[in-house]
């Protein structure tokens, strides 16, 4: 008779654990592009023939994306705590990449919208889960820096939206920015469906503690106890011992992503509205942005292991504060402004990183995607409302500097948060069990 216990179970391959890193920060790369490609094709989408947009109408299917994302959020972080992260991200990956796809061939600005609504679905749905699947196949020591460097995968995904559109919006135009999505379905999922492994806590979750202990053995984790009784629910992360944190680090995110996600989308119409800031392509400024955040995912991933996540992204939030605030001056020299975007970058989607590594590090792991999916489609609201707000800002004719100052004080406001929650949560003041939830 084989012996199936884990001591004995003997995978035909060893894998390395970050093979599952690698995948997961692949296709957030996808995710990146197609949130963000939206932001690039705002200038054209507003001269697109009989769709008549206005800033305001282009706001309104911005948010439309994150509104999808919200539901997505919402709904996979709780499925992959229920189904399993492995198949939640293949279908989330499958899902948003037909429908970016199809964006190419909208007909007319409704359908357009429709279609970004769908397809941040699955946007949304990825994220929670691919940083709930990568927590479980790295130590704690390592889990604040592969989440936040991780998550650089979304600005690496917009900096390829800005480069691109640099190239093809001049020529082919807006609709085969969109269809550039087709790669992700062609050529990464794929790799995904063979390589990507289930995570060894869900299935003991479900009861295959075979199966999780030949996993574990294959990517060399340890082996753990039996899985927690509990069945995670959202219920849960807002009940005590878990409501004020939970709190805390959903409002966090609402202002962070409102402050990234407003100046994702508008950035390049802003730079593109004032002729103080004729210093350069529209798209480059993005492209700083994108850089500054992808910096950022590297440098508070340092500065999380050094000194903490929740204070390290309470200062990351401050620092964009105090650069976008900087901008209301109109630098003269185009290096000031580019030096003020990176450092908005850093701080507005640092900030996002290092709150997901904390939420990832703070709730035990049968709570982990449920708590990573609360919090990110609480956060939506504030890409819902972003978009939007800029658009108004826009057509009110109050100026760029309005929007630069509402998501300044977005920033200042996500410092606070996150201070807060670092109180809440210091050794000294902690109240969650040790032990999984009943």
């Amino acid at each position: 008779m084989t012996d199936s216990t884990p001591a004995n179970a003997r995978p035909s391959r060893r894998r390395s654990p970050w093979v599952v890193v690698l995948l997961c920060w692949l296709v957030v790369v996808f995710d990146g592009y197609d949130l963000i490609v939206y932001g690039t094709t705002i200038p054209p989408l507003l001269k697109e023939p009989g769709w008549g947009l206005t800033p305001s109408s282009a706001g309104t299917i911005g948010s439309l994306a994150f509104a999808g994302m919200l539901v997505g959020a919402l709904g996979a972080g709780y499925l992959a705590d229920r189904i399993g992260r492995r198949r939640t991200i293949i279908w989330a990956t499958l899902w948003f990449s037909v429908f970016s796809t199809l964006c190419a061939v909208a007909p007319s600005a409704e359908v357009f919208g429709l279609l970004r609504f769908v397809a941040g679905i699955g946007l949304g749905g990825l994220v929670p889960s691919a940083n709930a699947l990568t927590a479980e196949f790295v130590g704690d020591r390592h889990r604040s820096v592969v989440a936040t460097v991780m998550m650089s995968g979304v600005p690496i995904g917009g900096s390829i939206a800005a480069l691109l559109g640099l190239v093809i919006l001049p020529g082919p135009g807006w609709r085969a920015m969109y269809a550039v999505g087709a790669v992700a379905v062609v050529v990464l999922l794929p790799v995904c469906v063979w390589l990507l492994p289930e995570s060894p806590t869900w299935l003991r979750s479900q009861g295959r503690i075979e199966e999780a202990a030949r996993g574990a053995a294959r990517y060399g984790l340890p082996d753990r106890a039996a899985p927690a009784q509990a069945r995670p629910s959202f219920a849960t992360v807002i009940q005590p011992p878990w409501r004020k944190v939970t709190v805390l680090f959903s409002l966090a995110t609402v202002v962070t992503l409102f402050a990234w996600y407003g100046l994702a989308t508008w950035l390049p119409k802003l730079m593109a509205s004032d002729h103080r800031f004729d210093l350069g392509k529209p798209l480059t400024f993005l492209l700083a942005l994108n850089i500054g955040a992808v910096i950022g995912s590297t440098l508070t991933a340092w500065a999380g292991v050094r000194f903490g996540p929740l204070r390290s992204a309470a200062g990351a939030a401050f620092a964009a504060g105090v650069a976008l605030s900087l901008l209301l001056t109109y630098p003269s020299q185009s290096s000031a402004v580019y030096a003020a975007l990176i450092v908005a970058g850093i701080g507005t989607h640092g900030t996002q990183c290092l709150i997901l590594a904390a939420i990832a590090g703070h709730y035990p792991p049968e709570l982990r995607g449920t708590a990573l999916g609360f919090a990110l489609g609480f956060g939506r609201i504030g890409a819902v409302l972003a978009p939007q707000v800029g658009g108004w800002l826009i057509d009110a004719k109050l100026g760029v500097g309005s929007n630069f100052l509402t998501f300044s004080l977005a920033a200042v406001a996500a410092a606070v948060l996150l201070w807060t929650t670092s109180l809440a949560v210091r050794p000294g003041r902690r109240t969650e069990p040790q032990t999984a939830v009943a």
